[in-house]
This record gives C-alpha cells, structure tokens and sequence, in this order.
C-alpha cells in the first residue's frame, strides 16, 4: 500500500488589493510581496506547506474584478480556474468593499467547483461600522463562509478547517450555483444549450453546457475562439446577441451584469448591516483624503514628501553608513597584518573585500529609502499618488495602470516591467514597458551617493532630489516620443481604486525591508563578488617581471637609506601607489578601457569611467565596486569611503562629475533588464531600448558638457 500523502491545490482568488497575498503569506509562512494598492501580484505564485498531516500546495492567483479580464495576468487566473486544477477555491472577499467583491463571487459560483469563501479584512469592516450575518451568506452562496483578518491572523484556522471540509466533499456533489436571469435572456441560454450539447456530447455536463452559453453570449473571446471551428455555433451566437440587445436596448453584457448585481443586491439586504455611530474613525480617514487629494494643495504635499524622504534618508543613512565603512577598512587592515603578501592576499582584499564594501557601505541609505516606501505602500499613500499623478501621466500619454510599474522601477526595473502585465492593451503595454528602464532602480543609488558625496555633500538630500525628478522627467518625454512615433499608441482611461488608509504593521514594514536586504546579500554574494573578482583580475594582469624588478629594487634602496619611521612609511605607500597605477596602466582593463573610450571622449569621460560604463552593462551595482577598485591605489586602504572619495575628487571635476550621474541615470538597462523586455516584448525591443536610451544618455550628456564649456 502506497504511503504517500495526497497533495491538496488551493487556489486563492479574489479582486485586485483585497488581502489575498497577505494571507498568502500568513498561511504558508513565507514574504510574497504586499502593499496596500492594487495589482502587486502579477503572476501566479504557490508554496507547499503541512497541514494536519496534508501537504497543501496554496496558490496565489493575481487580482480579478471578473472573468471576461483580459489583461496577462488576468488571464493567468482564467486558465488555472478553467483548467479546474484546485481541489478548493477561497474566494478571497474585502468585508469592507463586500458588494463590489461579490461580482466576482457570482461567477466562480456557476463554475461549479469547491468554493469556500473567506472574508478578510474584518477588523477594518468593524470600524466602518459593518456587521456581517455569517449564516445568511453561507446559506445563499451554497458553501462555506469563515470571517478572517489575515494581518492579525484571525479566523486562520477555521478557514483551513473549512477548506479542509470542502476537500472531503464527493466533486459529484459539487453543483453550480445559477442566477436567474431575464426569460428572453434564459430563453437564449436554453437554445444555445441544445446546440452545445450537440456539439460536445461526451466532453460537457448540463451544468458546463449552461455555462458556456452563458460565457459565450457574454463575449467571452477566448471561449469564442475556442469555438471557432463551430460555424453554425458562432453565427447563432452573434444572433441571439443581436437580438438581445435590440428587443431590450442593452447589450447581453450589460444584462447579464444587472442580473448579478440583482443578485448582489438582494444579498446584501439580507446579510450586510451598518451602524454609521460605530465607523467615526472611518470617517477620520476620509477628511484626511479630502486634504491629500485636493486638487490644489494635494500635489504640492506630494512633492514636499518626496523631498522630505530623501533629505531623511540622507541624513539618517549616513550613521550606520559610517560604522559599515569602519568596519570594512578595520577587515582590510587585519587581513593585511595577518596575510602574507601574495595575489591571493591581494585578491581577497584589494579584489573582493574592496569592491563589495563599496558597496555594502550603502546599504543604509537604501534600507531607509525603502523603509519610507513601505509606509507609503503600507498606509495607502502610494495609491493616491497615483491618484493625484494620473491626469499629469495622460498629459504624457502613459496608461494610468503604469503608476505602478513606474513605482515598483525605483527598486528594480525587472519586476517592474512584469508589473506592466496589468495593462491590457498590447501597445499601451510596450510603452510602459519601454519607458520603465528610464526610471533610476536602487541599485544606481550606490554610484549618486558617492560622487554626490563626493563634490555636493552639503546638498546631498537636494541633489539626489533633482537626479529623480530628471528621471522621472525623462521617462514622461519618452513616453510622449514611444505613444507618437514609435508604438502609436493614445491610452485609455481606467477608473482608479483607492484602497483605505491604513496604519502599518511594524511586521509589514518589516518583511519589505527584509526582502531589500534578502535581494542585496544575493546581489553582493553574487553579482558584486563576480564583479570585483573580474575586475581585479584585469586589472592585476599581465604581470610585467622587468616592472616588480624595479620596484623591489627601489623598495630596498628606501629601506636603506630612509631612517625607519614615519618618513620611510610615508615613502613605502608613495612607492607602491605608483607601482600599482604603473600595473593599471598596463593592464587588459587598461587596454579594455581605452579600446572604448574615444567613444565617451567628447563627454569628458576617461578610460575609468569607460571601464565603469561597460560594467555597468552587466549589473549597475558592478560601477561603484569598479571605481574603487580603478581609484583604490590613489587612497588609503585604512581611509575607506572618504579616501576613494577624495582620489576621485582629485581626477575629475564637478562638471563632470554631473555628466557621469545623467549618463548613468539614463544609460543602457542591465542584462536582466534587457531579459524582462525580452520575455514581455520580444528580443526586437529589447535591442530597441537599449540602443534607444544609449543614445538618449549621450545626447543629453554632449548637450551638458558643451553647455558647461560656454559658460564656465
């Protein structure tokens, strides 16, 4: 007798924003993303997990209003239900927004599969006043009905003992659940049935023939398509539409709504109470979003946020900045007393412990960067700067959905562009797609700190204000160039939802901080690691004999001559910075770099600075691991930050220094960018926009250097 445990799929499904990862997360005890907007789920995520002796495979399906959607992820959800790949369904219901979520309800019950239905956010439906009979909405959605709140854990267990329940139930026993709809609409259904049944036989039962029909005289294109080889079927269909539509002047669409709103209304009577005394601190919320949406004053407070976060971020990063700098240089100088001189010495100091601590020296600036982002994701606030953005994106003509994509870009541009999914016109879509790259990630945020702090560190929170605003600037005019000349695309208008404000959970601000921290201890173990060991090795090779002749020989001669002490110490460094910027010189990166360079000649820019533009190629977090090690022989290695700092103070001007932050806030997407175009869009656009925003950063580039050299 076989031992092994029956896998059970749970699938998870309900509209955009109504808690679903959240509780996603709580039951299988991992971090998805969560946010308080909708659509952060954009593709299907699933996790195993035990369960009283059960291994249940929970699934997470991204947000639908209905089942006639059509954008990406919105038809990922249509194939696993109509796949019919879960055991149990939990419909995912916002107790507080319960009559708009039941539109969605109405159809998952004429599937006919095992459904439980789980109303979340309770606690928030509480303090709006709503009260909830638990038995009337079991008794009229024909299943099982568990009252929760996924952010405190309430109702958790009674809703796994309810899916449990429903997994036990014999699937004959399942049966749909059908409105009832308009006659001459039933009429239609009826006479569509028959032909159905006809042409499918053996494949359908009663209960999917209805069902078909239904969708089919719905509009439903993809069940249209399906059936596209069925003349005599589509021709009826497009009939008994017209019909419709003329005997009664809506269309079957519109019909079929109003019987499941009928539905939902009658419902509601029954099974929904408000007390308005009990929601004053509901209405609370709501005079505050009279003060941050106002037409008015609601951009300016924007504005005055954004400026506020970075100033924050600046100044609060810059402590723990400095204790991780410190405790670099202390790794670099004990490592030097312990290890022998050797290349491997020189290897893991110079090489791999240098150019990742440039790095992980800015860890803080974006742990605190991200830690106000969570707030404003968390309290809502980032919804209603969608709200307050979306005229100005039209005026730019960028799809109102894209305010996400553009939002989840100041981490990564890769999940922002699968974020795009949301869009559901193809070409309004790609504009997203393509402007998204334009939008500076965290990981350039390394490299505008240090030559930020560099030559305008009195400035430092106003500076870096201005280098997002010239991002967030330039993909709008990109975006007005793609819709008009490239994609032709004029975007539609959507209806904007706003979620409630909310006062955030240290454990939510906490799980996005620590998926931060998770991707940055992958990129450094990783990318950084890689990336310094690369450029080291270049750097150090090839070896010229006749050059470490000399320099031993001079090393002794100063040994001999020079009294031992401070003189003779001062003489040893000077003798092996110019031993090592000889090696450079000579180097393959040397000779990489140059190769390249008279193309970014005319911006002022340098052999370093070409080697730094090519790494950046591979991975944005590579440029400021490659400066420190081009400039590491010019500072102290006990010095850290603020030696590199002041070596490449030495080399460039503040001129040019601003030219290297435009060129790399607009310059060619990473590799794993390029891939995310790639797999959305297509390899023709991918090498589109890479040479797209290569162009665009060289352009802007020469225009600021020839500027600069007509008035300074």
């Amino acid at each position: 007798m076989s031992t092994e445990k029956k896998i059970l799929t749970v699938g998870l499904i309900g509209n955009p924003n109504c808690g679903k990862t959240t509780l996603f997360n709580a039951l299988s005890k991992t971090n998805a993303q969560v946010g308080n907007y909708p659509r952060v789920t954009v593709t299907i995520q699933e996790r195993n997990f035990d369960y009283e002796g059960n291994t249940i495979r929970l699934v997470d399906l991204p947000g639908v209003y209905a089942l006639t959607s059509k954008s990406p992820e919105e038809l990922s959800s249509r194939k696993f239900l109509y796949a019919e790949e879960a055991d149990v369904l939990v419909n995912v219901l916002d107790a507080g927004n319960l009559e708009r979520s039941l539109f969605l309800t109405t159809q998952l019950l004429e599937l006919g599969q095992p459904i439980v239905f789980a109303i979340n956010m309770m606690d928030e439906a509480e303090l709006q006043g709503i009260s909830l009979d638990m038995v009337s909405l079991s008794s009229m959605l024909h299943g099982k009905v568990v009252g929760l709140s996924s952010k405190t854990g309430q109702g958790l267990r009674e809703l796994m003992e309810a899916v449990m329940e429903t997994s036990r139930i014999p699937h004959e026993r399942i049966r749909p659940v059908f409105l009832a709809y308009d006659p001459h609409l039933e009429q239609a259904i009826s006479s569509l049935g028959t032909l159905v049944r006809e042409l499918h036989p053996k494949e359908m039962d009663d209960h999917q023939v209805r069902w078909l029909s239904i969708k089919l005289l719905e509009g439903d294109d993809e069940l249209i398509a399906r059936e596209e080889e069925h003349e005599h079927l589509q021709e009826m269909v497009r009939r008994a539409r017209y019909d419709l539509e003329r005997d009664h002047g809506e269309s079957c669409e519109m019909m079929l709504a109003g019987a499941r709103y009928g539905f939902i209304h009658g419902l509601s009577t029954e099974a929904i109470h408000r007390q308005p005394s009990q929601a004053k601190l509901w209405q609370m919320t709501n005079h505050l979003d009279t003060v941050l949406l106002h037409p008015t004053l609601g951009m300016p407070i924007f504005l005055f946020l954004m400026y506020l976060l970075f100033e924050v971020t600046f100044t609060l990063g810059a402590y723990p900045a400095q204790w991780i700098d410190h405790g670099v240089q202390f790794l670099i100088g004990f490592g030097r007393d312990l290890l022998a001189p050797s290349l491997v010495r020189d290897l893991l100091l110079e090489g791999v412990i240098t150019g990742v601590g440039a790095v992980v020296v800015f860890l803080p600036y974006i742990l605190t960067l991200f830690f106000f982002i969570a707030i404003s994701s968390e309290t809502g606030y980032m919804a209603r700067s969608s709200f307050l953005l979306d005229r100005i994106m039209h005026f730019f003509r960028l799809h109102g959905k894209a305010f996400i994509p553009l939002v989840v870009g100041f981490g990564c541009n890769v999940p922002a562009i699968m974020a795009s999914r949301t869009i559901e016109n193809a070409r309004d879509r790609l504009v997203a797609v393509l402007v998204v790259p334009f939008i500076t990630c965290a990981q350039r945020l390394p490299i505008f700190i240090l030559l930020i702090g560099t030559f305008f560190a009195a400035h430092a929170g106003k500076i870096i204000f201005i280098v997002y605003g010239i991002s967030i600037g330039s993909a709008m005019l990109a975006a007005i160039f793609f819709s008009r000349f490239v994609v032709h695309s004029k975007p539609e208008s959507h209806v904007m939802e706003l979620p409630p404000l909310r006062i955030p959970t240290w454990r939510s601000i906490l799980l996005h901080m620590w998926e931060k921290v998770k991707d940055f201890i992958h990129m450094v173990g990783s990318i950084i690691v890689l990336g310094s060991i690369i450029i080291w090795f270049l750097q150090s090779f090839p070896l010229h004999p006749e050059t470490q002749e000399q320099y031993q020989t001079r090393r002794a001669d100063i040994i001999r001559l020079i009294p031992e002490g401070q003189q003779q110490e001062l003489a040893l460094q000077r003798l092996e910075f110019d031993n090592k910027h000889d090696q450079i010189e000579q180097s393959y990166l040397s000779q990489i770099g140059r190769s390249i360079s008279p193309v970014f000649a005319p911006l002022g820019f340098d052999w370093k600075d070409s080697v730094a533009i090519l790494s950046g190629f591979f991975a944005k977090e590579i440029i400021v691991a490659s400066y420190a090690l081009l400039y590491s022989p010019g500072s102290d290695h006990n010095g850290g930050s603020k030696a590199l700092q002041h070596a490449i103070g030495q080399e460039m001007t503040p001129v040019r220094a601003v030219t290297l932050m435009i060129f790399f806030l607009l310059y060619a997407p990473c590799l794993s960018t390029l891939a995310a175009i790639q797999r959305e869009s297509g390899w023709r656009w991918a090498f589109f926009s890479l040479g797209f925003q290569l162009t665009v950063a060289w352009v802007l580039s020469y225009a600021l250097v020839s500027i600069s050299k007509m008035f300074l």
